[in-house]
């Protein structure tokens, strides 16, 4: 059975991740901003193997996780799951000044990515919303652009594509891919999302551990266990190495060769 880390897994899809891959056997470790959220997943799921903390919207919290998890031993898998929506459309920044939604949703899985030994197989969680999504990777910061809440999620949702797809092409021993798990009625989604929970989660647990063909490639998009294609900038080796290059300025963390 295999060992996988679920980032952002104290509610919603990446509980909901948790419990599938827990209940055919597997050894699952959960992740949540704090202590308090931390305790709510380890009663929402008590076949977990461990329940880790820390607030990815800040360095400190993305760092203290890897460390975290490396204490735990070598992941055969990680889902970086965890990320937040456009809410009311405020921008809020963290402590580094870096918009939320960025620091969330990109920065903080490249860190852990970065930081955690490397596992066998990454996933990383997009959306649909990043085709046609505007990209400026001067301006990750929007501090030049005029701030859209809903320009900014679909942008990570892109960024996350491009460093599923970079992982790809670096780390030839590992399967990297990312997945749109639809909209699905969660906290994030809302109560009106038509998608169905079993939908939403089944592709990434399929991607963390399944031995079907389909499932051991890389440098793929997919959803509902397709593959699908993605945005054309997603393809892009340039930009790609441009987000790596950006997101190692930005945190002050190298990714390993």
């Amino acid at each position: 059975m295999a060992r996988i880390l679920v980032t952002g897994s104290s509610t919603g899809l990446g509980l909901m991740a948790g419990a599938l891959l827990a209940g055919r056997g597997h050894r699952v470790t959960l992740h949540a901003r704090d202590a308090a959220r931390a305790e709510d997943a380890r009663r929402a799921l008590p076949q977990a193997e461990a329940v880790i903390a820390g607030d990815l919207a800040r360095l400190a919290g993305a760092r203290a996780v890897a460390e975290q998890a490396n204490r735990l031993g070598r992941f055969d898998a990680i889902i970086h799951n965890a990320g937040i929506g456009y809410g009311d459309g405020r921008l809020t920044r963290t402590p580094e000044g870096l918009p939320e939604i960025f620091a969330v949703n990109v920065l903080a899985p490249y860190v852990m990515t970065a930081l955690i030994e490397r596992p066998k197989r990454l996933v990383y969680l997009s959306s649909g919303m990043h085709r046609g999504a505007s990209l400026d990777l001067d301006d990750l910061g929007w501090r030049q652009r005029r701030w859209s809440a809903g320009g900014a999620y679909g942008e990570s949702k892109l960024l996350d594509v491009l460093l599923a797809f970079a992982l790809a092409r670096r780390w030839p021993d590992v399967f990297s891919n990312a997945v749109d798990p639809g909209w699905v009625a969660t906290r994030m989604g809302g109560a009106n999302a038509p998608d169905s929970a079993e939908d939403g989660r089944a592709t990434q647990a399929w991607l963390a551990v399944s031995e079907d063909k389909a499932a051991k490639v890389s440098g793929k998009y997919f959803h509902h266990l397709r593959e699908r294609a993605p945005d054309a900038k997603a393809l892009s080796v340039a930009l790609q190495d441009r987000l790596i290059a950006q997101c190692e300025k930005l945190s002050g963390v190298a990714l390993p060769a």
